[in-house]
């Protein structure tokens, strides 16, 4: 699979999160639709891959104004807050999150931390443990409460986690990686070496592996595994 192909795939996956089949990425392309995805309910959501984006309004109302206030910028501006607030009235904002994808022939596995990788079922009370130390930010950026898939997990030698990776199945065979770390254990590669056995499960399985960040630290660790940034995600809720 090449990079094109996985640009395809996630075009598609982001058209059907959009949940207006009819329309398709533009520069931009614009819909109502009220049961998009592509934000929380009632909002704009604005997603960019490569040179296309679409964008989803709830309202007939919401997708004049945005057509209006957003004709004619470059793709990379219409994820960026600063010009999006300058051009339409914005009560709040959500991202910009990345997107990122891998093929199977970039995956690059890490550098060994010398600990070795356990796996764990989605709920198992390590894992809640976890998120709770982490905090409700991190936990809820982590996206644990949504996993499908087997747990990759690093521990201290004993029953504390102190870094988990796995995924969610999302539509059009897209495996969503969802990674965390115990604040005290950051820095050492641990999610890395995580994330590296699921990102290679879910390719196994055929899926395309996503991984959706807003942290630098999380995307960094995205891109040293191979993963190419090929878009941007906004959620802005209009006056």
């Amino acid at each position: 699979m090449s990079i094109d192909v996985a640009g395809g795939r996630a075009r598609a996956l982001w058209q059907e999160l959009a949940a207006a089949p009819d329309t398709a990425f533009g520069t931009p392309g614009v819909c109502v639709s009220p049961d998009s995805c592509l934000a929380p309910p009632s909002w704009v959501g604005v997603v960019t891959i490569g040179d296309t984006a679409l964008i989803t309004a709830p309202t007939d109302r919401a997708a004049a104004a945005v057509r209006t206030a957003l004709d004619g910028l470059p793709t990379t501006r219409l994820t960026d807050p600063a010009t999006v607030t300058g051009l339409l009235p914005v009560s709040d904002t959500l991202g910009p999150a990345t997107p990122a994808y891998l093929t199977p022939e970039d995956l690059r596995p890490p550098v060994s931390t010398g600990t070795p990788t356990e796996r764990l079922t989605p709920g198992h009370a390590a894992l809640r443990a976890l998120s709770e130390e982490a905090g409700e930010a991190d936990a809820g950026e982590s996206g644990l409460e949504e996993i499908t898939s087997p747990v990759f997990v690093v521990r201290d030698g004993g029953e504390r986690v102190l870094a988990v990776a796995c995924y969610a199945h999302w539509p059009r065979g897209t495996a969503h990686l969802c990674v965390l770390t115990a604040p005290d254990a950051r820095g050492r590669g641990l999610a890395r070496q995580v994330a590296s056995e699921a990102t290679a499960h879910a390719l196994a399985a055929g899926l395309l592996a996503q991984w959706r960040a807003r942290p630098a630290a999380s995307r960094r660790g995205a891109t040293a595994l191979g993963y190419r940034e090929l878009g941007a995600q906004l959620s802005v809720r209009l006056v």
